[in-house]
């Protein structure tokens, strides 16, 4: 069929032509915006989920929700790049300045700028040579300590009170929070802590991260658990797979057969990144006017291969051969969750050796435990990928007593 008319949209981040599955998650999001909106108190959230869930996608839609309620959104992508001062300063910048020239100023936005720039001086890291460009002299003695967490939270109240003082309010939405540090993600909980649940100031966070943050700021702050909501967003239902793949396509006046949809929800297994690629390639075999079983089992092969190159090589590509060997071996037991001993079993080591390398790939995003001693992939299929990538399993180690 004309492939100028493809409904479908396999892209990072890019939001499907029908976000099926979601609207709960998404009318959550909205009445915590305008409970703090109102005055009243909302935790904080963050999206917890694989790879290919579409929690970026829900982030956006968050940051547009928080537009059209007129509040004030800023977006970050945290990254094991660069500190997180770095992602936000610019972005803070940017916010209180709008604020500061609304109407008449406030002494609560002038302060918050001020504020910025001794958080700025404070932190002492590279904005990659850039000049943020705050001509204002520096609030002495606030968020100007060193310490990352008493001055992250110095500048959050500001940013709150400045947001108060103009009657709005401000979503901070932060992507991938699992790079964070600990040093950084401990500061960004106390920060949320003191300026949204104790002062109640117009300020709410909204996250997203893979499931091992959820320990990871357990670990960091105890109270963590209880300071935010962490929605969790997984594969979609069969309805709402179903829904996802045809709606598209019958406002283009197309229809899939009932065995067409089967085996596209059945191979994407309800994933929404993979359900896109597989609608994609099904819509431009397909002869037309109806998109039948034959279409979307021919579509396996360039969709397969396509999320090969564009989805899940680009992770492999990041990891030494022997973290590489590592996940060949859980590729081996199946999808999981596995054991370590399983794991270090099928490589052919003692589990006390593998300890760092399961760590280093937990710190890269490709695996996660979801109980003591389990582990599972980030990324879902990627068991079947990796046996494409390497058909043949690594020669077994001979085991070393101490």
């Amino acid at each position: 069929m004309d492939p100028v008319r493809n409904p479908y949209a396999p892209g990072a981040g890019t939001r499907p032509p029908e976000l099926a599955g979601r609207q709960e998650i998404l009318d959550a999001a909205d009445i915590a915006i305008q409970r703090v909106q109102a005055g009243r108190f909302a935790k904080s959230f963050i999206f917890i989920g694989l790879r290919g869930v579409g929690k970026t996608v829900l982030l956006n839609e968050v940051t547009r929700t928080a537009d059209r309620l007129g509040c004030k959104s800023l977006y970050v992508e945290a990254t094991d790049r660069k500190p997180l001062p770095v992602l936000l300063v610019p972005q803070l910048r940017q916010l209180l300045l709008s604020l500061d020239t609304m109407a008449k100023a406030t002494d609560a936005t002038k302060r918050g700028l001020r504020i910025l720039k001794s958080f700025m001086n404070s932190v002492k890291v590279s904005f990659g040579g850039v000049d943020i460009g705050i001509s204002i002299a520096p609030e002495k003695g606030v968020a100007d300590s060193g310490d990352l967490q008493a001055d992250l939270t110095a500048l959050f109240v500001a940013v709150g009170e400045a947001a108060k003082s103009r009657k709005t309010t401000v979503v901070i939405a932060i992507d991938e929070l699992q790079y964070l540090t600990e040093e950084e993600l401990s500061a960004l909980i106390m920060a949320v802590h003191r300026a949204c649940s104790q002062l109640e100031l117009p300020i709410i966070l909204a996250g997203a991260g893979l499931p091992q943050l959820v320990g990871q700021m357990g670990t960091s702050r105890s109270y963590a658990e209880r300071l935010f909501n962490y929605p969790p967003v997984g594969a979609l239902s069969p309805a709402d797979a179903r829904a996802a793949i045809k709606e598209p396509a019958a406002r283009e006046g197309v229809k899939y057969t009932s065995k067409a949809l089967d085996e596209i929800v059945r191979v994407s297994e309800g994933y929404p990144y993979f359900l896109q690629e597989w609608g994609y390639h099904a819509w431009d075999i397909a002869k037309g006017p109806d998109i039948k079983e034959a279409d979307a089992l021919a579509a396996h092969t360039g969709t397969i291969a396509s999320l090969d190159k564009n989805f899940f090589k680009v992770r492999l590509d990041r990891l030494t051969p022997t973290e590489k060997n590592y996940l060949r071996a859980m590729a081996e037991l199946g999808p999981g969750p596995h054991r370590s001993g399983d794991i270090a079993e099928e490589l052919g080591v003692l589990v006390s050796s593998v300890a760092p390398l399961r760590s280093g790939l937990i710190k890269k995003g490709m695996i996660y435990s979801q109980a003591h001693g389990d582990t599972s992939f980030t990324v879902p299929l990627f068991d079947q990928y990796m046996k494409r990538a390497i058909p043949e399993m690594p020669k077994k180690k001979k085991k070393r007593a101490k």
